[in-house]
């Protein structure tokens, strides 16, 4: 077997960001290949990972990108264990390679994107050299793809902990309906709706909504015909809370948000938006 010295030690350090300890380890395992080592970590880094399956993720980075024709965007979520590792470059970098290759391939679901090829790997081997790299567990939480006939805006929060995609459904937009498309996806952002209009909300959500008013009307003394007429303004006061219409634009508290959209062009409409916060319930 070839002499494990400590300048292939530190080129396979160099080459994977492993520790020394482990970067040593692979290579005597290899007999010295680095290639052979570099495979090695990267399966260390899959076991590891079954080992940490139990332990709890709950930084990481939300990132959203879009197509140079706007009309492809992709919003996914990563997780790890700690801020350090979800602020380290190469953490960064590997969400980076995941949310490009899933905006430049098709996959249905977590499971058909590892298997993504990205260069000579796999999105999955990528998910393993930066397990490889890091005690930590990481993984892909969820992921989204929207395609239109328009044209899509993205924001992401400088924390890179928030990230929204907004639909709009001008194919050819000029500077002013991309500034206003723009200024929406802040106010997504910013103002968390949960949908575009009030046709979008739920039936089950209106009907939960109404039951949590009238009880609580009930209970301050209300008489059940008085609590159903208390429920339904506060019902209203809800859809121009969380619907993204009928906000209050964040950035001019005298206009509402389909104010702006038809001040920018008449027959501009948001058609959908994806908002992923780090950590949120799905």
């Amino acid at each position: 077997m070839a002499e494990i010295t400590a300048q292939m030690v530190k080129n396979l350090r160099d080459k994977t960001g492993a520790g020394m300890a482990d970067c040593k380890k692979a290579l005597v395992e290899a007999e010295g290949d680095i290639e052979k080592a570099i495979e090695v970590l990267r399966k260390k880094g899959a076991a590891s990972a079954a080992k940490r399956a139990d332990r709890n993720a709950k930084e990481g980075i939300v990132n959203a990108i879009v197509n140079d024709s706007k009309n492809i965007g992709v919003i996914l979520e990563i997780n790890c264990e700690t801020d350090f590792v979800a602020k380290n470059e190469e953490f960064v970098e590997f969400s980076k390679a995941v949310a490009q290759a899933y905006l430049n391939n098709e996959a249905a679901d977590i499971e058909a994107l590892l298997k993504v090829k990205v260069g000579n790997d796999t999105v999955n081997d990528l998910q393993n050299g930066i397990l490889a790299k890091f005690s930590e567990k990481i993984e892909i939480r969820r992921i989204m793809k929207i395609k239109t006939s328009g044209f899509l805006s993205v924001y992401n929060h400088f924390d890179k902990k928030l990230g929204v995609l907004a639909e709009a459904n001008i194919a050819n937009p000029d500077d002013k309906t991309k500034t206003a498309v723009h200024d929406i996806a802040l106010q997504i952002a910013a103002m968390n709706p949960i949908s575009v209009d009030r046709s979008n909300v739920t039936q089950d959500k209106i009907d939960k909504e109404i039951e949590i008013y009238k009880e609580l009307a009930i209970n301050e003394g209300k008489t059940p015909e008085m609590a159903e007429r208390v429920a339904q303004g506060k019902l209203n006061k809800f859809f121009q809370e969380s619907c993204l219409l009928e906000q209050v634009f964040a950035k001019d508290n005298t206009k509402k948000v389909n104010e702006v959209l038809t001040e920018a062009n008449p027959e501009l409409k948001i058609v959908s938006f994806k908002r992923y916060a780090l950590g949120e319930e799905i």
